[in-house]
């Protein structure tokens, strides 16, 4: 059986704010630029620093209303936050109207990390399926963008967790 796989991590900043666009079926996309930059020192010793943009698309997995990523993205992310994103690579082509064929290269967000949280540096972590699944210490809380824990609640599902002194710790 052949086997093959596409699939792309990357970790970047945005270059400006993610346009959301709504589409005819009743579904929603997210588009933005990701730049991932890379450094390397040149024969001469310098350092030398070269950046590629991505073009990322996120659609919502469930219906309009239904918190799926491109709602995420446009209520929690904006320019300059760092995400890590993992998808695919899409390659589309169409005639524009001089008749000339154009191509544009694709990444298609399945999931994402917000590594620049909305406070404190927290993210989160969203999947294309609309689920939500905090990064901190904090339970994931269900909903989207409910996974930024708020204040002391930290253990409000587990109130007696730090009432016990003693550990299992065998140090």
């Amino acid at each position: 059986m052949s086997r093959s796989l596409n699939k792309v991590m990357l970790i970047g900043n945005l270059g400006k704010d993610p346009e959301i666009k709504s589409v005819g079926s009743g579904g929603r996309v997210a588009e933005f630029s990701l730049a991932t930059t890379r450094t390397w020192n040149g024969p001469g010793g310098d350092r030398q620093e070269k950046t590629e943009w991505h073009r990322c698309v996120a659609w919502n997995a469930r219906g309009p209303g239904g918190g799926g990523l491109a709602d995420i993205i446009e209520r929690y992310v904006k320019k300059g936050d760092r995400l890590y994103v993992e998808g695919s690579i899409e390659y589309r082509s169409w005639q524009d109207k001089e008749g000339q064929t154009k191509y544009m290269t694709e990444i298609r967000v399945r999931d994402m990390v917000m590594l620049s949280g909305k406070s404190g540096g927290e993210g989160g972590e969203y999947s294309g399926g609309g689920a939500s699944r905090s990064r901190s210490s904090s339970p994931a809380r269900s909903g989207a963008g409910s996974s930024t824990s708020s204040g002391g609640d930290d253990f409000e599902d587990f109130p007696n967790a730090l009432e016990n002194d003693e550990d299992d710790l065998p140090f």
